[in-house]
């Protein structure tokens, strides 16, 4: 399934455009050929989310010394009451 998004699609709008879907779907109103296009665009809307949460977790890992994972400490200032 390739996406066919808008490429300033955001993650924010996407998760948006799928909690609406979700809410159509859940409410059973819409004729069988409809939800099934509707299914199939949540599908797609799916991966573009996880991709884009795939993205910003390997930044965060480049951004912690070299990608290693480890605990954040935060230094304490010596005098400072």
């Amino acid at each position: 399934m390739e996406d066919r998004f808008s490429p300033n699609l955001t993650f924010e709008e996407a998760l948006k455009q799928l909690e609406d879907i979700v809410r159509k779907l859940e409410a059973g109103d819409l004729p069988l050929s409809e939800s099934i296009v509707q299914y199939k665009l949540s599908m797609q809307l799916v991966q573009f989310c996880r991709r884009a949460l795939d993205k910003a977790e390997l930044e965060v890992r480049e951004l912690t010394d070299g990608g290693s994972e480890q605990e954040f400490r935060v230094p304490r200032n010596e005098g400072v009451e």
